[in-house]
Protein backbone atom coordinates (compact mmCIF):
# COMPACT_ATOMS: atom_id res chain seq x y z
CA UNK A 1 0.00 0.00 0.00
CA UNK A 2 0.97 3.18 -0.85
CA UNK A 3 1.80 6.39 1.71
CA UNK A 4 -1.58 7.88 0.43
CA UNK A 5 -3.30 4.82 0.94
CA UNK A 6 -1.77 4.52 4.40
CA UNK A 7 -2.56 7.76 5.12
CA UNK A 8 -6.23 7.68 4.21
CA UNK A 9 -6.19 4.61 6.32
CA UNK A 10 -4.94 5.97 9.77
CA UNK A 11 -7.18 9.42 9.17
CA UNK A 12 -10.30 7.10 8.50
CA UNK A 13 -9.12 5.71 11.95
CA UNK A 14 -9.04 8.53 13.30
CA UNK A 15 -12.65 10.02 11.93
CA UNK A 16 -14.74 6.41 13.13
CA UNK A 17 -13.01 6.55 16.55
CA UNK A 18 -14.19 10.25 16.85
CA UNK A 19 -17.34 9.11 15.86
CA UNK A 20 -17.72 6.46 18.72
CA UNK A 21 -16.74 8.99 21.00
CA UNK A 22 -12.85 8.13 21.94
CA UNK A 23 -10.28 10.20 23.86
CA UNK A 24 -9.30 12.70 21.41
CA UNK A 25 -5.93 12.66 22.30
CA UNK A 26 -6.07 9.21 21.07
CA UNK A 27 -8.13 10.42 17.57
CA UNK A 28 -5.52 13.45 17.15
CA UNK A 29 -2.65 10.54 17.09
CA UNK A 30 -4.19 9.48 13.98
CA UNK A 31 -4.56 12.32 12.78
CA UNK A 32 -0.91 13.51 13.59
CA UNK A 33 0.71 10.04 12.27
CA UNK A 34 -2.11 10.71 8.31
CA UNK A 35 0.27 13.86 8.27
CA UNK A 36 3.53 12.55 9.10
CA UNK A 37 3.34 9.78 6.86
CA UNK A 38 2.17 12.46 4.04
CA UNK A 39 5.22 14.24 4.68
CA UNK A 40 7.50 11.51 4.31
CA UNK A 41 10.09 12.45 1.69
CA UNK A 42 11.89 8.97 1.91
CA UNK A 43 10.32 5.68 -0.01
CA UNK A 44 8.31 4.56 2.81
CA UNK A 45 9.10 0.76 2.23
CA UNK A 46 12.30 1.44 2.98
CA UNK A 47 11.22 2.72 6.65
CA UNK A 48 9.28 0.13 6.91
CA UNK A 49 11.69 -2.41 5.95
CA UNK A 50 14.59 -0.92 8.28
CA UNK A 51 11.96 -0.66 11.31
CA UNK A 52 12.97 3.19 11.19
CA UNK A 53 8.92 4.16 11.32
CA UNK A 54 9.63 6.19 14.91
CA UNK A 55 12.13 8.19 13.13
CA UNK A 56 9.74 10.21 11.85
CA UNK A 57 7.88 12.91 14.10
CA UNK A 58 4.60 12.71 14.97
CA UNK A 59 4.98 8.41 14.51
CA UNK A 60 5.58 6.60 17.74
CA UNK A 61 5.62 2.83 17.98
CA UNK A 62 1.93 1.94 18.41
CA UNK A 63 1.59 3.83 15.29
CA UNK A 64 4.71 2.54 13.29
CA UNK A 65 3.12 -1.01 13.95
CA UNK A 66 -0.40 0.12 12.53
CA UNK A 67 1.63 1.38 9.19
CA UNK A 68 3.75 -1.76 9.17
CA UNK A 69 0.39 -3.53 8.59
CA UNK A 70 -1.27 -1.42 6.13
CA UNK A 71 1.98 -1.13 4.04
CA UNK A 72 2.49 -4.78 4.17
CA UNK A 73 -0.79 -6.17 3.94
CA UNK A 74 -3.59 -3.62 2.61
CA UNK A 75 -5.12 -3.60 5.78
CA UNK A 76 -5.93 -3.09 9.21
CA UNK A 77 -7.21 -5.33 11.56
CA UNK A 78 -8.62 -1.90 13.83
CA UNK A 79 -9.98 -0.19 10.67
CA UNK A 80 -11.84 -3.27 9.93
CA UNK A 81 -13.03 -3.58 13.38
CA UNK A 82 -14.38 -0.09 13.58
CA UNK A 83 -16.45 -0.30 10.31
CA UNK A 84 -18.02 -3.42 11.57
CA UNK A 85 -18.82 -2.03 14.92
CA UNK A 86 -20.69 1.37 12.81
CA UNK A 87 -23.06 1.44 10.52
CA UNK A 88 -21.88 0.67 6.88
CA UNK A 89 -23.17 4.44 5.67
CA UNK A 90 -20.58 6.13 8.64
CA UNK A 91 -17.97 6.11 6.06
CA UNK A 92 -19.90 7.77 3.20
CA UNK A 93 -20.88 10.48 5.87
CA UNK A 94 -17.88 11.39 6.63
CA UNK A 95 -17.44 12.49 2.25
CA UNK A 96 -20.04 15.05 2.98
CA UNK A 97 -18.54 18.59 3.05
CA UNK A 98 -18.75 20.25 6.53
CA UNK A 99 -19.86 17.32 8.44
CA UNK A 100 -17.46 16.45 10.71
CA UNK A 101 -17.10 13.22 12.91
CA UNK A 102 -18.75 15.22 15.96
CA UNK A 103 -22.01 16.04 13.89
CA UNK A 104 -21.97 12.54 12.54
CA UNK A 105 -22.34 11.14 16.24
CA UNK A 106 -24.90 13.95 17.39
CA UNK A 107 -26.67 12.79 14.86
CA UNK A 108 -26.53 9.44 14.88
CA UNK A 109 -27.29 9.41 18.55
CA UNK A 110 -30.40 11.76 18.32
CA UNK A 111 -32.04 10.50 15.21
CA UNK A 112 -29.90 7.07 14.18
CA UNK A 113 -28.96 8.16 11.20
CA UNK A 114 -26.34 6.05 9.61
CA UNK A 115 -25.80 6.75 5.71
CA UNK A 116 -26.17 9.29 3.45
CA UNK A 117 -29.72 8.32 2.46
CA UNK A 118 -30.58 8.71 6.29
CA UNK A 119 -29.23 12.08 6.23
CA UNK A 120 -30.92 13.50 3.51
CA UNK A 121 -34.38 12.32 4.40
CA UNK A 122 -34.01 13.61 7.91
CA UNK A 123 -32.99 16.81 6.31
CA UNK A 124 -35.76 17.27 3.36
CA UNK A 125 -38.25 15.89 6.68
CA UNK A 126 -36.81 19.00 8.84
CA UNK A 127 -35.74 16.76 11.35
CA UNK A 128 -32.47 17.74 11.62
CA UNK A 129 -32.73 21.32 12.84
CA UNK A 130 -34.46 19.86 15.73
CA UNK A 131 -31.31 18.16 16.40
CA UNK A 132 -29.25 20.36 19.55
CA UNK A 133 -26.75 22.58 17.62
CA UNK A 134 -28.11 22.08 14.43
CA UNK A 135 -30.82 24.78 13.08
CA UNK A 136 -32.67 25.09 9.90
CA UNK A 137 -29.31 26.95 8.40
CA UNK A 138 -27.16 24.03 8.81
CA UNK A 139 -29.64 21.82 7.82
CA UNK A 140 -29.79 24.02 4.43
CA UNK A 141 -25.93 23.82 3.55
CA UNK A 142 -25.81 19.86 4.78
CA UNK A 143 -28.58 18.99 2.15
CA UNK A 144 -26.40 21.03 -0.27
CA UNK A 145 -23.01 19.60 0.90
CA UNK A 146 -25.37 15.99 -0.04
CA UNK A 147 -25.57 17.72 -3.39
CA UNK A 148 -21.63 18.63 -3.58
CA UNK A 149 -20.77 15.02 -3.22
CA UNK A 150 -23.24 13.70 -5.32
CA UNK A 151 -22.12 15.68 -8.48
CA UNK A 152 -18.35 14.73 -7.99
CA UNK A 153 -18.85 10.63 -8.21
CA UNK A 154 -16.06 8.75 -7.40
CA UNK A 155 -13.06 11.36 -8.31
CA UNK A 156 -9.41 11.43 -6.79
CA UNK A 157 -7.35 14.24 -6.47
CA UNK A 158 -4.40 14.32 -9.61
CA UNK A 159 -2.16 13.50 -7.20
CA UNK A 160 -3.36 10.35 -5.80
CA UNK A 161 -4.26 9.03 -9.52
CA UNK A 162 -0.59 10.17 -10.45
CA UNK A 163 1.01 8.04 -7.86
CA UNK A 164 -1.29 5.22 -8.43
CA UNK A 165 -1.05 5.10 -11.89
CA UNK A 166 3.25 6.02 -12.18
CA UNK A 167 3.41 2.63 -9.34
CA UNK A 168 1.38 0.65 -11.91
CA UNK A 169 3.71 1.62 -15.05
CA UNK A 170 6.31 0.62 -12.92
CA UNK A 171 5.18 -2.80 -11.80
CA UNK A 172 3.87 -3.36 -15.58
CA UNK A 173 7.24 -2.12 -17.03
CA UNK A 174 9.35 -5.21 -15.14
CA UNK A 175 7.51 -7.62 -17.36
CA UNK A 176 9.43 -6.34 -19.78
CA UNK A 177 6.59 -6.76 -22.38
CA UNK A 178 5.77 -3.26 -23.14
CA UNK A 179 7.68 -1.79 -26.12
CA UNK A 180 5.77 1.90 -24.80
CA UNK A 181 3.55 2.38 -22.33
CA UNK A 182 1.96 5.34 -20.81
CA UNK A 183 -1.06 6.95 -18.83
CA UNK A 184 -4.29 8.93 -20.81
CA UNK A 185 -7.37 10.26 -20.47
CA UNK A 186 -7.97 12.81 -17.50
CA UNK A 187 -4.36 11.59 -16.10
CA UNK A 188 -2.10 12.45 -18.45
CA UNK A 189 -4.54 15.91 -19.40
CA UNK A 190 -3.37 16.94 -15.45
CA UNK A 191 -6.82 17.78 -14.71
CA UNK A 192 -7.86 18.45 -11.07
CA UNK A 193 -9.19 15.47 -10.12
CA UNK A 194 -9.77 11.72 -12.24
CA UNK A 195 -12.39 9.26 -12.46
CA UNK A 196 -10.60 6.73 -13.60
CA UNK A 197 -7.01 5.70 -14.94
CA UNK A 198 -6.66 4.79 -18.44
CA UNK A 199 -3.48 2.97 -19.68
CA UNK A 200 -2.21 2.15 -23.34
CA UNK A 201 0.62 0.04 -23.78
CA UNK A 202 2.95 -1.34 -27.07
CA UNK A 203 3.07 -5.05 -27.23
CA UNK A 204 3.33 -8.16 -28.97
CA UNK A 205 2.91 -9.58 -25.97
CA UNK A 206 -0.79 -8.02 -24.67
CA UNK A 207 -1.37 -11.46 -22.31
CA UNK A 208 1.91 -10.57 -20.12
CA UNK A 209 0.89 -7.21 -19.68
CA UNK A 210 -3.08 -8.33 -18.49
CA UNK A 211 -1.48 -11.50 -16.28
CA UNK A 212 0.69 -8.72 -14.55
CA UNK A 213 -2.23 -6.15 -14.02
CA UNK A 214 -4.72 -8.89 -12.56
CA UNK A 215 -1.64 -10.13 -10.32
CA UNK A 216 -1.21 -6.23 -8.98
CA UNK A 217 -0.55 -6.45 -4.78
CA UNK A 218 -3.24 -3.74 -4.78
CA UNK A 219 -5.80 -4.91 -6.99
CA UNK A 220 -9.07 -5.36 -5.67
CA UNK A 221 -11.24 -6.42 -7.91
CA UNK A 222 -10.67 -8.10 -11.19
CA UNK A 223 -13.84 -6.77 -13.16
CA UNK A 224 -12.91 -7.95 -16.63
CA UNK A 225 -9.75 -9.40 -18.59
CA UNK A 226 -8.58 -10.05 -21.98
CA UNK A 227 -5.75 -10.03 -23.94
CA UNK A 228 -6.23 -6.68 -25.66
CA UNK A 229 -8.03 -4.82 -22.34
CA UNK A 230 -8.45 -5.58 -18.63
CA UNK A 231 -10.20 -3.60 -16.12
CA UNK A 232 -9.35 -3.87 -12.35
CA UNK A 233 -10.39 -2.02 -9.50
CA UNK A 234 -7.96 -1.22 -6.52
CA UNK A 235 -7.96 -0.82 -2.96
CA UNK A 236 -9.87 2.56 -2.45
CA UNK A 237 -11.94 2.08 -5.46
CA UNK A 238 -9.98 3.76 -8.31
CA UNK A 239 -10.93 1.63 -11.78
CA UNK A 240 -7.92 0.85 -14.28
CA UNK A 241 -8.43 -0.02 -17.81
CA UNK A 242 -5.45 -1.50 -19.55
CA UNK A 243 -5.24 -1.27 -23.22
CA UNK A 244 -2.98 -3.27 -25.54
CA UNK A 245 -2.20 -2.84 -29.45
CA UNK A 246 0.68 -3.73 -31.64
CA UNK A 247 3.10 -0.89 -31.48
CA UNK A 248 2.19 0.39 -35.11
CA UNK A 249 -1.29 1.30 -33.46
CA UNK A 250 0.24 2.75 -30.04
CA UNK A 251 -0.13 6.78 -31.34
CA UNK A 252 -3.24 6.83 -32.39
CA UNK A 253 -4.93 5.09 -29.44
CA UNK A 254 -2.74 6.56 -26.48
CA UNK A 255 -4.01 10.16 -28.63
CA UNK A 256 -7.63 8.68 -28.58
CA UNK A 257 -7.77 7.84 -24.81
CA UNK A 258 -6.28 11.20 -23.73
CA UNK A 259 -9.14 12.59 -24.86
CA UNK A 260 -10.68 15.44 -24.29
CA UNK A 261 -13.97 13.89 -25.84
CA UNK A 262 -14.54 17.55 -26.90
CA UNK A 263 -11.58 17.97 -28.61
CA UNK A 264 -11.51 14.55 -30.79
CA UNK A 265 -15.28 15.39 -31.91
CA UNK A 266 -13.90 18.65 -33.23
CA UNK A 267 -10.67 17.31 -34.64
CA UNK A 268 -12.71 14.08 -36.08
CA UNK A 269 -14.51 16.89 -38.03
CA UNK A 270 -11.64 18.80 -39.29
CA UNK A 271 -9.93 15.43 -39.94
CA UNK A 272 -13.11 14.54 -42.46
CA UNK A 273 -12.82 18.34 -43.98
CA UNK A 274 -9.00 17.26 -45.39
CA UNK A 275 -10.40 14.11 -46.78
CA UNK A 276 -9.29 11.55 -43.82
CA UNK A 277 -11.01 9.51 -41.57
CA UNK A 278 -9.31 9.51 -37.00
CA UNK A 279 -10.19 7.26 -34.39
CA UNK A 280 -9.20 4.88 -31.78
CA UNK A 281 -7.86 2.89 -34.70
CA UNK A 282 -5.72 5.25 -36.81
CA UNK A 283 -5.41 8.13 -39.36
CA UNK A 284 -7.05 6.71 -42.76
CA UNK A 285 -7.73 8.31 -46.29
CA UNK A 286 -11.54 8.78 -47.11
CA UNK A 287 -10.95 8.10 -50.62
CA UNK A 288 -9.34 4.83 -50.61
CA UNK A 289 -9.42 3.95 -47.04
CA UNK A 290 -5.49 3.77 -46.97
CA UNK A 291 -4.00 4.01 -43.25
CA UNK A 292 -1.31 6.93 -42.73
CA UNK A 293 1.35 5.58 -40.87
CA UNK A 294 1.02 7.44 -37.55
CA UNK A 295 4.35 7.18 -35.46
CA UNK A 296 3.54 9.80 -32.28
CA UNK A 297 0.90 11.96 -31.79
CA UNK A 298 2.57 14.74 -33.58
CA UNK A 299 2.15 13.33 -36.96
CA UNK A 300 -1.97 13.32 -36.20
CA UNK A 301 -1.92 17.10 -35.94
CA UNK A 302 0.93 17.60 -38.93
CA UNK A 303 -1.23 15.42 -41.34
CA UNK A 304 -3.72 18.38 -40.26
CA UNK A 305 -1.58 20.72 -40.96
CA UNK A 306 -1.64 22.14 -37.49
CA UNK A 307 0.29 22.55 -34.30
CA UNK A 308 1.30 19.68 -32.22
CA UNK A 309 -1.62 20.00 -29.72
CA UNK A 310 0.30 19.29 -25.90
CA UNK A 311 -1.82 17.00 -23.98
CA UNK A 312 -2.50 19.20 -21.24
CA UNK A 313 -4.76 21.70 -23.75
CA UNK A 314 -6.42 19.19 -25.91
CA UNK A 315 -10.34 20.57 -24.04
CA UNK A 316 -11.38 22.05 -26.88
CA UNK A 317 -11.43 25.74 -25.27
CA UNK A 318 -9.45 27.24 -28.42
CA UNK A 319 -6.56 25.20 -28.95
CA UNK A 320 -7.72 23.45 -32.37
CA UNK A 321 -7.79 27.26 -33.87
CA UNK A 322 -4.88 28.06 -32.38
CA UNK A 323 -3.19 25.20 -33.86
CA UNK A 324 -4.72 25.65 -36.99
CA UNK A 325 -3.85 29.30 -37.18
CA UNK A 326 0.15 28.80 -35.82
CA UNK A 327 -0.52 30.96 -32.73
CA UNK A 328 -0.32 28.05 -30.27
CA UNK A 329 2.43 29.06 -26.94
CA UNK A 330 5.43 27.31 -28.30
CA UNK A 331 7.14 28.17 -24.97
CA UNK A 332 4.72 26.64 -22.13
CA UNK A 333 6.35 26.93 -18.61
CA UNK A 334 8.33 23.49 -18.31
CA UNK A 335 9.97 22.45 -14.70
CA UNK A 336 13.57 22.99 -16.13
CA UNK A 337 12.62 26.44 -16.45
CA UNK A 338 11.73 27.14 -12.42
CA UNK A 339 14.47 28.75 -11.11
CA UNK A 340 13.39 29.66 -7.38
CA UNK A 341 11.05 27.38 -4.68
CA UNK A 342 8.11 29.89 -3.73
CA UNK A 343 5.71 29.99 -0.55
CA UNK A 344 7.12 27.56 1.87
CA UNK A 345 5.79 27.07 5.70
CA UNK A 346 8.11 25.80 8.00
CA UNK A 347 7.94 25.05 11.72
CA UNK A 348 7.69 28.64 12.37
CA UNK A 349 3.98 28.42 11.64
CA UNK A 350 2.18 25.08 10.73
CA UNK A 351 5.36 24.02 8.79
CA UNK A 352 6.27 20.73 9.76
CA UNK A 353 9.98 20.83 8.66
CA UNK A 354 12.45 23.14 9.62
CA UNK A 355 13.59 25.82 8.34
CA UNK A 356 16.96 24.44 7.42
CA UNK A 357 15.36 20.72 5.93
CA UNK A 358 13.45 22.90 3.51
CA UNK A 359 16.49 25.03 2.42
CA UNK A 360 18.76 21.91 2.08
CA UNK A 361 15.89 20.00 -0.10
CA UNK A 362 15.40 23.13 -2.26
CA UNK A 363 19.11 23.04 -2.86
CA UNK A 364 18.94 19.25 -3.88
CA UNK A 365 16.24 19.66 -6.06
CA UNK A 366 18.46 22.25 -8.03
CA UNK A 367 17.15 25.55 -7.06
CA UNK A 368 18.67 28.45 -6.44
CA UNK A 369 16.13 30.23 -4.03
CA UNK A 370 13.59 29.88 -1.49
CA UNK A 371 11.16 31.97 -0.31
CA UNK A 372 9.96 31.55 3.73
CA UNK A 373 6.63 32.60 3.65
CA UNK A 374 5.28 31.76 7.05
CA UNK A 375 1.68 32.64 8.34
CA UNK A 376 1.26 36.15 9.13
CA UNK A 377 -0.21 37.13 12.86
CA UNK A 378 -4.11 36.64 12.27
CA UNK A 379 -3.75 33.28 11.38
CA UNK A 380 -3.20 32.17 15.11
CA UNK A 381 -4.74 28.41 14.50
CA UNK A 382 -1.48 27.94 11.85
CA UNK A 383 1.01 30.00 14.19
CA UNK A 384 1.30 32.68 12.64
CA UNK A 385 4.06 35.22 13.42
CA UNK A 386 4.15 38.29 15.66
CA UNK A 387 6.40 41.25 14.58
CA UNK A 388 8.69 39.90 17.22
CA UNK A 389 8.60 36.56 15.98
CA UNK A 390 9.12 37.49 12.50
CA UNK A 391 12.01 39.53 13.15
CA UNK A 392 13.31 36.62 15.06
CA UNK A 393 12.79 34.41 11.66
CA UNK A 394 15.13 36.30 9.72
CA UNK A 395 18.09 35.88 12.04
CA UNK A 396 17.46 32.40 11.63
CA UNK A 397 17.34 33.04 7.65
CA UNK A 398 20.34 34.78 8.08
CA UNK A 399 22.14 32.12 9.99
CA UNK A 400 20.85 29.08 7.45
CA UNK A 401 21.45 31.01 4.18
CA UNK A 402 25.14 31.18 5.48
CA UNK A 403 25.10 27.39 6.37
CA UNK A 404 23.48 26.06 3.63
CA UNK A 405 24.69 28.14 0.85
CA UNK A 406 21.29 28.92 -0.84
CA UNK A 407 19.15 32.08 -0.98
CA UNK A 408 16.42 32.55 1.33
CA UNK A 409 13.86 35.71 0.51
CA UNK A 410 12.49 36.92 3.81
CA UNK A 411 9.01 36.76 3.02
CA UNK A 412 4.97 36.09 4.61
CA UNK A 413 1.84 35.12 3.63
CA UNK A 414 0.04 37.58 4.79
CA UNK A 415 -4.06 37.40 5.57
CA UNK A 416 -6.30 39.48 3.65
CA UNK A 417 -8.46 40.71 6.09
CA UNK A 418 -12.41 41.50 5.60
CA UNK A 419 -11.62 44.92 4.59
CA UNK A 420 -9.00 44.58 2.23
CA UNK A 421 -5.93 45.49 4.16
CA UNK A 422 -2.92 43.17 5.04
CA UNK A 423 -2.31 41.45 8.52
CA UNK A 424 1.35 43.64 8.95
CA UNK A 425 1.71 47.01 9.38
CA UNK A 426 3.88 49.04 6.44
CA UNK A 427 6.92 49.56 8.04
CA UNK A 428 6.92 45.17 8.19
CA UNK A 429 5.66 45.69 4.64
CA UNK A 430 8.25 47.46 3.56
CA UNK A 431 11.29 45.21 4.87
CA UNK A 432 10.42 41.98 3.33
CA UNK A 433 11.37 40.33 0.15
CA UNK A 434 8.13 39.20 -0.69
CA UNK A 435 4.71 39.24 -0.07
CA UNK A 436 2.14 36.35 -0.56
CA UNK A 437 -1.23 37.87 0.00
CA UNK A 438 -3.96 35.41 0.47
CA UNK A 439 -7.37 34.81 2.08
CA UNK A 440 -8.08 32.34 5.16
CA UNK A 441 -11.42 33.82 6.78
CA UNK A 442 -14.36 34.69 6.11
CA UNK A 443 -14.61 32.75 3.04
CA UNK A 444 -18.78 33.18 2.89
CA UNK A 445 -19.05 36.56 2.21
CA UNK A 446 -20.98 37.59 -0.49
CA UNK A 447 -20.05 37.78 -3.93
CA UNK A 448 -19.95 41.93 -3.86
CA UNK A 449 -18.46 42.18 -0.48
CA UNK A 450 -15.29 39.53 -1.44
CA UNK A 451 -15.01 41.58 -4.89
CA UNK A 452 -14.08 44.70 -2.64
CA UNK A 453 -11.87 42.92 -0.31
CA UNK A 454 -9.73 41.77 -3.22
CA UNK A 455 -9.72 44.54 -5.25
CA UNK A 456 -8.75 46.91 -2.15
CA UNK A 457 -6.32 44.20 -1.67
CA UNK A 458 -5.30 44.25 -5.17
CA UNK A 459 -4.18 47.98 -5.11
CA UNK A 460 -2.78 48.06 -1.63
CA UNK A 461 0.83 50.31 -2.96
CA UNK A 462 3.51 47.74 -2.84
CA UNK A 463 4.37 44.26 -4.84
CA UNK A 464 2.15 41.39 -3.54
CA UNK A 465 1.43 37.69 -5.17
CA UNK A 466 -2.18 37.10 -4.81
CA UNK A 467 -2.18 33.53 -3.11
CA UNK A 468 -4.71 30.60 -3.89
CA UNK A 469 -7.07 32.89 -5.57
CA UNK A 470 -10.22 31.19 -4.95
CA UNK A 471 -9.91 29.99 -1.63
CA UNK A 472 -11.20 26.39 -3.20
CA UNK A 473 -9.95 22.83 -1.96
CA UNK A 474 -11.03 20.05 -4.20
CA UNK A 475 -13.66 17.28 -3.86
CA UNK A 476 -13.79 19.38 0.00
CA UNK A 477 -14.81 23.25 -0.39
CA UNK A 478 -16.32 24.89 -3.54
CA UNK A 479 -14.66 28.05 -4.45
CA UNK A 480 -15.18 31.30 -3.22
CA UNK A 481 -17.61 34.16 -4.57
CA UNK A 482 -16.36 37.08 -6.25
CA UNK A 483 -16.49 38.86 -10.00
CA UNK A 484 -12.77 37.55 -11.34
CA UNK A 485 -12.74 40.10 -14.22
CA UNK A 486 -12.66 42.67 -11.63
CA UNK A 487 -10.46 41.28 -9.45
CA UNK A 488 -8.17 40.64 -12.43
CA UNK A 489 -8.24 44.04 -13.78
CA UNK A 490 -7.26 45.38 -10.35
CA UNK A 491 -4.29 43.44 -10.16
CA UNK A 492 -3.46 44.44 -13.96
CA UNK A 493 -3.31 48.11 -13.07
CA UNK A 494 -1.62 47.41 -9.68
CA UNK A 495 1.74 46.15 -8.45
CA UNK A 496 0.69 42.63 -8.18
CA UNK A 497 1.32 38.89 -9.65
CA UNK A 498 -1.04 35.82 -9.39
CA UNK A 499 0.41 32.66 -7.24
CA UNK A 500 -0.90 29.34 -9.31
CA UNK A 501 -0.65 27.49 -6.09
CA UNK A 502 0.38 23.64 -6.94
CA UNK A 503 -1.04 22.33 -3.25
CA UNK A 504 -2.77 19.10 -4.71
CA UNK A 505 -6.14 19.86 -2.89
CA UNK A 506 -5.80 23.27 -4.32
CA UNK A 507 -4.45 23.29 -8.10
CA UNK A 508 -5.57 27.35 -7.47
CA UNK A 509 -6.27 29.64 -9.99
CA UNK A 510 -7.99 27.22 -12.32
CA UNK A 511 -7.04 27.27 -16.25
CA UNK A 512 -9.76 29.61 -17.59
CA UNK A 513 -8.75 32.09 -15.32
CA UNK A 514 -5.34 31.81 -15.74
CA UNK A 515 -6.09 32.90 -19.54
CA UNK A 516 -7.99 35.61 -18.60
CA UNK A 517 -4.90 37.11 -16.60
CA UNK A 518 -2.70 36.38 -19.18
CA UNK A 519 -4.91 38.28 -21.79
CA UNK A 520 -4.25 41.25 -19.19
CA UNK A 521 -0.61 40.88 -19.14
CA UNK A 522 -0.63 39.58 -15.52
CA UNK A 523 2.73 37.71 -14.39
CA UNK A 524 2.44 34.69 -12.61
CA UNK A 525 4.69 32.51 -9.76
CA UNK A 526 4.32 28.86 -9.79
CA UNK A 527 4.33 28.27 -5.73
CA UNK A 528 4.33 24.93 -3.61
CA UNK A 529 2.27 25.91 -0.83
CA UNK A 530 4.92 23.44 1.56
CA UNK A 531 4.24 22.85 4.43
CA UNK A 532 7.09 19.97 4.82
CA UNK A 533 10.05 18.79 2.33
CA UNK A 534 7.94 16.54 0.98
CA UNK A 535 5.56 19.05 0.12
CA UNK A 536 8.42 21.14 -2.48
CA UNK A 537 7.38 18.41 -4.87
CA UNK A 538 3.97 20.00 -5.63
CA UNK A 539 5.89 22.18 -7.84
CA UNK A 540 5.17 19.51 -10.32
CA UNK A 541 1.62 20.45 -10.18
CA UNK A 542 2.07 24.04 -10.06
CA UNK A 543 3.62 23.83 -13.41
CA UNK A 544 0.79 21.25 -15.40
CA UNK A 545 -1.52 23.91 -13.68
CA UNK A 546 -0.11 26.62 -15.45
CA UNK A 547 0.41 24.66 -18.51
CA UNK A 548 -3.52 24.05 -18.74
CA UNK A 549 -3.56 27.39 -18.47
CA UNK A 550 -1.00 28.20 -21.34
CA UNK A 551 1.14 30.35 -19.39
CA UNK A 552 4.61 30.60 -20.88
CA UNK A 553 8.01 31.06 -19.98
CA UNK A 554 8.74 34.81 -19.99
CA UNK A 555 5.43 35.06 -17.63
CA UNK A 556 6.71 33.14 -14.84
CA UNK A 557 8.66 35.18 -12.43
CA UNK A 558 10.25 32.68 -10.32
CA UNK A 559 11.74 31.45 -13.73
CA UNK A 560 14.02 34.35 -13.14
CA UNK A 561 17.56 34.38 -11.47
CA UNK A 562 17.43 35.67 -7.86
CA UNK A 563 18.81 39.28 -8.09
CA UNK A 564 15.75 39.50 -11.26
CA UNK A 565 13.12 37.92 -9.24
CA UNK A 566 13.77 39.58 -5.65
CA UNK A 567 13.70 43.45 -7.73
CA UNK A 568 10.32 42.00 -9.96
CA UNK A 569 8.62 41.29 -6.79
CA UNK A 570 10.01 43.29 -4.13
CA UNK A 571 7.13 45.01 -1.70
CA UNK A 572 8.50 48.69 -1.77
CA UNK A 573 8.44 50.33 -4.91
Amino acid sequence: MDKLAVARALREVGMLLEVKGENPFKVRAYETGARAVEGIAEDLGVLVAQGRLTEVAGIGQALAQKITELHATGRLELLERLRAELPAGVVGLLQVPDLGPKKIAALHAALGIGSVQDLRAACEAGRVREVKGFGARTEQKILEGIKRLESRGQRVLLSNALESGELLLAHLRETGAAEQLALAGSARRLRETVGDLDIVAASRQPGALSDALASYPLVEQLVARGDTKTTVRLVGGLSVDLRVVPPEDYATLLHHLTGSKAHHVKLRGLARDRGYTLSEWGLSRLSDGAKIAVASEDDIYGALSMQPVPPELREDTGEIEAALAGTLPRDLVQREDVRGMVHAHTLWSDGRASLEEMARATKEMGLSYLTVTDHSRSAAYAGGLDVARLRAQWDEIARVEDKVGLRLLRGTEADILEDGALDWPDDVLERLDVVIASVHSRMKMGVDEMTRRLVRAMRQPFFKIWGHSTGRLLLERDPYGLRMEEVLDAVASSRAAIEVNGDPHRLDMEPRFLRMARDRGIRFVLATDAHSVAGLANLRFAVATARRGWVTRPEVLNALPVDAFAAAVRPAA
